[in-house]
């Protein structure tokens, strides 16, 4: 081999080693969520949204720590607990250190248990557990811990949020409860009752229960039974194919009055229901879409939706996750040391891109911010889901909402 031939190969070797090197600066995050079965669409929007946050927000402006990139590495729960818990070893022993996971409570619950367990047993191999969207609120109160931190307002704030609303609506005096049999369905439902009692005694619940969850094929027995309790509005916590089902249900049989919800939206939903979601779906969360709500929410709305036509920002908040997340580790100066990024974390006020503040309180790791009532509708939509016609207008906003709720969290930091 002559010098010139041991130059290139030398080069070449140097350039894949650079290239390695590179690879395994990047900051991975873990999202552990179903890309298959019935809930599949979910997971693939929430998958789209992080896949895109991490590069318009963090990648594309150099990264952190000097030029490390966000990569997100996909593992499908199916849904299930168990399978979580094993998609979560995977990710651990492949060293991710941040694990993202938000549909099903029931999954966050195992999650958290899990993180909590592996990180006392390992410490010089801790994960942090971004929680985007299971809102269970015993997750921010006797299960709390310092590994997780949740961005959604939970079950019960959302649920202050919404029974404020329909304190001031006299026209109803019978409300109907529905939700999916688990934490979470249990968790609204436990809320709703208690709030409407203390805001509104004079409501009459005349409804209350739960049904399996992803297993119901036909909502219509539901549907009757609401229709014949002369309820004046409906509450319910379903989500994915469980909304549809219900929802469509309901409305054929002839209810068109609030049904009052907490993911009726996207992932196909809005095209579903069209025009017969109009004037009786309402929403709570918090992101706003519609009227934006600056210049840089439009933009990155439009700018996710010139790379995904098929998918939506249903999940505002994941910006807020990425955003957040690249801000504590600047802060801390490291994306290895758990303890010091979740000190970081904790307490951060964050300006977001949906022109509102989040800050995620000390005492429990819960995101507090402004939480809407958001109308399914065609006028003045200017983002809509599904490439429908059809999105989400802000009715109503809580500033800040249930900023000094209490806590049962009794919060143990590492030493």
């Amino acid at each position: 081999m002559n010098k010139f031939a041991k130059l290139l190969m030398g080069a070449a070797i140097a350039g894949l080693s650079a290239t390695a090197s590179f690879a395994a600066d990047n900051i991975k995050i873990a999202f552990i969520d179903p890309l298959s079965g019935p809930f599949a669409a979910t997971g693939k929007q929430g998958l789209a949204q992080y896949e895109f946050a991490a590069n318009e927000l963090v990648n594309k402006k150099g990264g952190v720590l000097g030029g490390a990139n966000f990569e997100i590495v996909a593992f499908d729960n199916k849904i299930s607990p168990k399978e979580s818990l094993i998609q979560l070893q995977v990710a651990i022993d492949q060293g991710i250190r941040f694990i993202a996971q938000g549909n099903s409570s029931g999954v966050a619950n195992a999650l958290t248990d899990a993180i909590k367990k592996h990180n006392r047993r390992n410490p010089d191999k801790r994960v942090i557990f971004l929680n985007y969207s299971a809102v269970d609120p015993a997750l921010t109160n006797d299960k709390c811990n310092f590994w997780h931190f949740r961005f959604d307002a939970n079950a019960d704030i959302k649920m202050d949020a919404l029974t404020d609303i329909i304190k001031k609506n006299e026209g109803i005096k019978k409300v109907y409860l529905i939700g999916q049999d688990y934490s979470f369905g249990k968790a609204v439902a436990a809320a709703a009752v208690k709030m409407l009692g203390a805001k509104r005694p004079d409501i009459e619940i005349v409804g209350n229960e739960l049904h399996p969850i992803g297993k119901v094929k036909d909502f219509t027995p539901y549907a009757r039974k609401i229709i014949a309790s002369g309820a004046d509005a409906m509450i319910t916590g379903n989500w994915g194919a469980d909304m549809v089902g219900l929802g469509k249900s309901v409305i054929s049989a002839g209810f068109k009055k609030p049904i009052y919800t907490y993911y009726a939206a996207s992932d196909g939903i809005t095209k579903t229901f069209g025009s017969d979601g109009e004037g009786v779906l309402k929403l709570v969360g918090e992101g706003q879409l519609n009227p934006p709500p600056n210049d840089r929410a439009d933009a990155y709305v439009k700018a996710f939706k010139a790379k995904n036509p098929d998918t939506d920002i249903g999940q505002p908040r994941i910006a807020n996750v990425i955003e957040m997340l690249a801000r504590a580790i600047e802060d801390a100066g490291t994306a290895d040391d758990m303890v010091k990024v979740a000190t970081a974390l904790e307490g951060m006020e964050h300006d977001s891109i949906w022109g509102t503040k989040v800050k995620i309180r000390e005492s429990d790791h819960q995101a507090i911010q402004n939480v809407h009532i958001l109308a399914h509708t065609k006028n003045d939509i200017a983002h809509d889901f599904d490439n429908s016609g059809f999105g989400l207008k802000v009715e109503s906003t809580v500033d800040m909402a249930s900023a000094e709720s209490p806590t049962t969290c009794k919060m143990k930091r590492p030493e």
